[in-house]
């Protein structure tokens, strides 16, 4: 009896060790409430940015002479943010201070 209860307590111990299948997935994307559409007239790519407390987000590269709608993650509607446009070669920015984001907001670069 006691080699058998020995045998059992190995068993159990053995499968309480023994490694487990774990399901690691990613929880579904929170949808943005807010639409940038971004206009840029100049002859080069432009990186676009929303400076929220002091910080640049990243959003899109839009291609010169062309016209991209990006979501804007993070940011609810209603706030107010800024606005930062920066061509690809560095030689300046262009920014558009308080805008309050809400659904689609349209902005054209210069």
């Amino acid at each position: 009896m006691k080699r058998l209860i020995a045998m059992l307590s190995l068993a159990v111990a053995a499968t309480a060790c023994g490694a487990r299948q774990v399901e690691v997935k990613t929880g579904p994307q929170p949808v943005s409430e807010v639409t940038l559409r971004v206009t840029n007239n100049l002859s080069q790519a432009t990186n676009i940015y929303v400076v929220n407390g002091g910080s640049d987000i990243f959003l899109k590269q839009v291609a010169a002479k062309s016209a991209e709608s990006m979501n804007v993650p993070g940011i609810s509607a209603g706030a107010t943010v800024g606005l930062k446009a920066t061509p690809i070669d560095g030689s300046r920015s262009y920014t558009r201070d308080n805008v309050t984001l809400s659904g689609l907001y349209e902005w054209q670069v210069p």
